[in-house]
């Protein structure tokens, strides 16, 4: 990329502090920088272009070289072709039309969920708190 040294960068400071003047300089440094960085990213893009590119091509020529060696290791090791289904497989057997019989009806609750449920327990009643023994003690309770 481009190689500037700091003094090339200072030189090119002085002369368009001296050219744009310090008022209009903040503007120009604000409108070269976007127009960096609009460079920077249409460069990134290019980039990742090239990449992808260069990426589908050794994925295509390694295809290729699979397709290649796959073709080789079958010719060198065939695979023995299956017999063809006898007739006899697929006949009927006239046993085989019968139903099936259930023996047993499948449980659908287990057995404890069908006992009938245990009497309810009593509530408990809340006692009210005692009052503090410093605190006065009216007639009615403790006052808060």
């Amino acid at each position: 990329m481009l190689d500037v040294a700091p003094t090339e960068l200072l030189l090119v400071a002085v002369v368009a502090l001296l050219v744009i003047g310090p008022k209009d300089l903040p503007r120009a440094m604000r409108f070269v920088g976007k127009w960096v960085g609009k460079a920077r990213g249409i460069a990134r893009q290019f980039r990742s272009g090239i990449d992808t590119m260069i990426r589908e091509s050794e994925l295509a020529e390694m295809e290729k070289q699979w397709a290649a060696e796959n073709e080789r290791i079958m010719r060198e090791h065939p695979t023995p072709s299956l017999p063809a289904p006898r007739p006899e497989h697929f006949a009927q057997d006239p046993a085989a039309d019968e139903s099936p019989v259930m023996v047993e009806q499948p449980a659908l609750f287990p057995a404890e969920a069908t006992e009938e449920p245990a009497a309810a327990k009593p509530k408990r009643v809340r006692k009210p708190k005692a009052a503090a023994p410093d605190a006065p003690q009216t007639p009615d309770g403790p006052q808060s």
